[in-house]
């Protein structure tokens, strides 16, 4: 069949198995090209590791360090005449690189909040790696049933306390307006502390543990976003931000628990994903910081950042927060990218935006998640959607 991009809001409902492939192949040439990073964590488990920055961990630690790894994450299988999920695509391009590469790569596909994921994971890392040094957790969804309990908890991307107006874009139309959402209850912001909080990360590390999968001196690490001034009204400040603040309670706890090196949250910076493209005013801020990352030479996507997490913060003495975390968000919230962003943000019209914003790029680089728009692939070409090279 010949594939082609389905847009439908902010979902991309196909994807492209060559060019998913091809993205692969390009992250991984970055780490190479760059050449070894020094790691003793050779054994590596990544909750969350089809796309986006779990993606970029598997690839890094793989191509970079010379790690084994099994992941985990939820994906949409092909069928005769139907695509994968870009996860899929990526998942078995990975794989096959991983292996001729010489590198162990299991991946279980499948509900990483269940109890059941769990048992499979932790069977396979007895079986392929003994223990795991290293936990990457990046897992993103917008629901999570309580393993304990049986019950499903949504999460609501909304303000706290009081309702916000503010700009956002349609990046279908490229029109800017205002929109105004307003609070969240208190049950809604529960739910959100539920799904996007730091239990199920607790959960695993004491699965592991009791499993006797755990490497003495291991390390965990949870990818988290803290963002500009500009969207914590709506992130930050908002149930999204109340779910964060619950990451630096269990890094926290499983510290106690295991020791200072066992548990970091992590600080990234803005980039283009599904699920970011869901937030209201994200996308807006987006489209404008690649535009102004891009004019000073400073644009990074999650293979590049998450090669300078291992390559340079990683290594030696750890710079930590006050609140414990490692922040790889240092060049997007430094006061002289602010400073230009917050100019531009306050005359940001649909008028203004191909000037001052980048949306183009943003479009690009959200199709890229996908498999679609890469130079060197050609897409009017039949393909078979159940097979990856």
């Amino acid at each position: 069949m010949i594939i082609e991009p389905k847009i439908r809001g902010f979902i991309c409902t196909t994807a492209h198995p060559v060019g998913c492939a091809t993205n692969v192949q390009r992250q991984i040439d970055h780490v190479v090209v760059k050449g070894p990073i020094p790691s003793a964590r050779k054994r590596v488990l990544v909750l969350g590791c089809s796309t986006g920055y779990g993606l970029a961990s598997r690839i890094v630690t793989t191509f970079g360090s010379d790690a084994d790894t099994v992941g985990v994450s939820f994906e949409r299988e092909p069928g005769e005449a139907k695509p994968a999920s870009a996860g899929w695509y990526n998942n078995r391009a990975f794989e096959n690189r991983a292996k001729a590469a010489g590198r162990k790569a299991i991946t279980i596909e499948g509900d990483a909040f269940s109890d059941a994921v769990k048992a499979e994971a932790i069977e396979a890392i007895k079986a392929n790696l003994g223990q795991v040094d290293l936990i990457v957790y990046s897992v993103a969804s917008p629901v999570r049933t309580d393993p304990k309990d049986g019950v499903s908890y949504r999460s609501a991307i909304k303000p706290y306390g009081a309702p916000v107006t503010s700009k956002t874009l349609n990046t279908g139309t490229g029109e800017v307006s205002e929109i105004s959402v307003e609070p969240a209850t208190e049950e809604e912001a529960a739910a959100t502390v539920k799904v996007m909080g730091g239990e199920d990360w607790e959960l695993w590390i004491a699965a592991l543990a009791e499993a006797g999968a755990l490497a003495d001196g291991f390390q965990s690490l949870n990818y988290t976003y803290l963002g500009s001034e500009l969207t914590w009204p709506i992130y930050h400040k908002g149930t999204l931000g109340k779910a964060k603040g619950d990451l630096d309670r269990a890094a926290s706890a499983i510290r106690a628990a295991h020791g200072d090196q066992a548990a970091n949250v992590v600080a990234l910076k803005a980039v283009v994903t599904q699920a970011s493209s869901a937030i209201p005013v994200v996308p807006l801020y987006g489209t404008l910081l690649i535009k102004v990352e891009d004019e000073m030479g400073l644009g990074e996507g999650p293979i590049q950042q998450i090669d300078r997490l291992f390559r340079d913060k990683l290594q030696g003495q750890v710079a930590l927060d006050d609140e414990n975390r490692i922040r790889v968000d240092d060049w997007e919230l430094s006061e002289t990218m602010q400073a230009e962003l917050k100019k531009r943000w306050s005359a940001l019209t649909t008028e203004t935006l191909p000037a001052l914003a980048d949306l183009p790029k943003y479009r690009e680089e959200f199709l890229k998640l996908f498999g679609f728009g890469l130079g060197g692939v050609d897409y009017s070409q039949d393909v078979d959607p159940r097979v990856v090279n």
